[in-house]
């Protein structure tokens, strides 16, 4: 079920350490046991596997659990051992783990959504256990009875804010982020299999507002729907473009040049007019990020900052746990 891979002399990329495999369908979310060579992984398969490493170097289940319904997201508090799954019926079913990782004991199920749950949060301080779902519910409960203890609708507590957009990521559909704080960088994964790492100990700049015009804010030509300057100036009308460092309205000559502007997000060069192709410097162009291929599709992560240890999920079925040490460091 899962293959021994040996690790490479170390280099400016993620290393694999392991890549295990067994489930039937998409694991949607698996997480590193910590201080233990071990793994927990939810899957829509309707199993709950608790990996250990075994002394052939393999990980092979411990726990081997199958619940009612599709597993579609888990909280693990490992102070406690409580593990606390979320299925595709709105039912959060909650267990204890055993000190040896071996076994676990069944503490409560309870109604907590009318659909699937979406994303469970257990809160050790305050003993309440938060869920999200797709019946745009975030609820919270007491941890021990299960009662509902009060919520909201998510769609109106999202209509209510507001952030402004200080960076584009160029990443295909992202899935997963995780925060290493010790090292001030963000990780993105995606369904496209990349791994990003984010340098965010920078100070990053806003991106422009793109500007309207009815003709290039550099050469005044007139854009195509600007019949009247067409007629006056017997011009073609041209397509409107823009800058992405100064946001104006430009033609297609007059932004003939490309640069990347990592500060603003754009790793990868974007189009930009022509003075401001001069001005921008090679520190301005100076890469923030890195890009890895993981080869498979990613839909969760999680990242244990005391070994620097990434643990991707997908919907190829296969778990994948990386050794970050030499990009998040």
């Amino acid at each position: 079920m899962a293959a021994e891979i040996q690790p490479k002399p170390l280099t400016r990329k993620p290393i694999l350490l392991q890549r295990v495999e067994g489930s039937q369908e998409v694991v949607n979310m698996a997480v590193i046991v910590p201080k233990e060579e071990g793994v927990i992984s939810v899957s829509e398969d309707r199993t709950v596997r608790v990996w250990l490493k075994r002394d052939s170097g393999q990980y092979w289940p411990s726990i081997y659990h199958v619940m009612p319904s599709p597993c579609s997201c888990m909280s693990f508090n490992p102070e406690t051992r409580r593990l606390s799954i979320g299925l595709d019926n709105g039912t959060i079913s909650e267990f204890i783990l055993s000190e040896d990782y071996n076994k676990m004991t069944p503490v409560k199920n309870y109604q907590a959504h009318q659909s699937r749950v979406t994303m469970i949060l257990f809160v050790l301080e305050l003993e309440w256990v938060l869920s999200t779902g797709q019946d745009k519910q975030f609820a919270w409960h007491c941890s021990e009875s299960g009662q509902r203890l009060g919520g909201y609708r998510t769609s109106a507590v999202a209509s209510g804010l507001q952030y402004p957009l200080l960076e584009k990521i160029p990443c295909d559909k992202i899935q997963a982020l995780s925060y290493a704080q010790h090292t001030r960088q963000l990780i993105s994964c995606g369904s496209d299999g990349g791994i990003v790492i984010w340098n965010m100990d920078v100070e990053r700049q806003e991106t422009p507002e793109w500007l309207d015009s009815d003709s290039c804010q550099k050469c005044d030509q007139p854009f195509f729907w600007n019949f009247k300057q067409m007629w006056d100036s017997r011009k073609i009308g041209l397509r409107q473009h823009h800058c992405r460092k100064c946001g104006k309205a430009v033609c297609g000559k007059c932004s003939s040049k490309r640069s990347s502007i990592p500060l603003m997000g754009f790793e990868f060069e974007v189009r930009v007019c022509d003075s401001c192709h001069e001005a921008i410097t090679d520190e301005e162009r100076a890469p923030t990020a890195t890009f890895h291929d993981s080869k498979h599709n990613i839909v969760h992560v999680h990242f244990d900052a005391t070994r620097g240890w990434l643990l991707t999920s997908g919907t190829d079925k296969v778990i994948k746990l990386w050794d970050m040490t030499p990009v998040v460091s």
